[in-house]
């Protein structure tokens, strides 16, 4: 399945809730993103953001199985929104 923009969004967004549903997953996220929590509703509606929140789900293969899981979505949903948010890869 090809993820919409709009699809990929709505699965950033569900992301991002999960993420900071939990203190130690908000917290390392925030840490890792230099991204501060004053700055999270600021920046929630930015693509190239959603596209970062998605990218650190599809590197953490435990926390995007837990968030797949939670969201009841298919791990490979998640990945297709996060290409389509991120673009095509250039080498």
């Amino acid at each position: 399945m090809t993820a919409s923009r709009e699809e990929a969004e709505t699965i950033a967004l569900r992301a991002l809730a999960f993420i900071a549903e939990d203190e130690d997953r908000i917290g390392r996220f925030l840490a890792l993103t230099g991204t501060g929590p004053q700055d999270l509703r600021a920046r929630a509606g930015d693509p190239g953001f959603l596209a970062g929140v998605l990218d650190y789900l599809v590197s953490d293969e435990p926390l995007l199985l837990a968030f797949a899981e939670q969201a009841a979505i298919e791990p490979e949903s998640v990945v297709s929104g996060q290409q389509r948010l991120s673009g095509p890869v250039e080498y």
